[in-house]
């Protein structure tokens, strides 16, 4: 009696009888089982192979545009930043410009009383214009 033996996971048993033609025909077996093992052992790491070569080429690409993708955002929040530079500037002459017309405009208040009389017809004036100009466009779109 041979105990079974066990060659990549597959029981084999052996019979009392191995030097005889079962032998010789068991032992061609496993040669062949051997031989398509080791070729199908090749041919899978080819395949994962191939398969490690397409994902990394994947996964390339998918950085490439990550990249670039936020080149385009870095590009995007400067000349965002310069934008906003810009009406900060923009906005610091208004502030300026505002701040001398309220100077002048209390000079003329606090000075004199014939001053009052122009300032309040020019006040006048200006509201009489205000509703005239908004008379006109609402009238332009309809």
């Amino acid at each position: 009696m041979c105990e079974p033996t066990v060659l990549h996971s597959l029981p084999l048993r052996c019979s009392a009888d191995t030097t005889g033609v079962r032998g010789q025909k068991l032992s061609a077996s496993l040669q062949s089982l051997s031989v398509l093992t080791a070729q199908s052992s090749g041919a899978v790491e080819e395949i994962l192979d191939r398969e490690n070569k397409r994902m990394a080429d994947s996964l390339a690409s998918k950085v490439t545009r990550l990249k670039s993708l936020a080149l385009d955002i870095d590009r995007d929040a400067e000349d965002q930043n310069q934008y906003l530079d810009a009406m900060d500037s923009d906005f610091t002459s208004m502030t300026g410009l505002l701040t001398g017309s309220v100077k002048r405009f209390s000079t003329m208040a606090r000075s004199g009383r014939d001053n009052r009389k122009l300032l309040c017809g020019m006040a006048v004036g200006l509201i009489v214009a205000f509703f005239i100009l908004s008379y006109l466009l609402s009238r332009a779109r309809t």
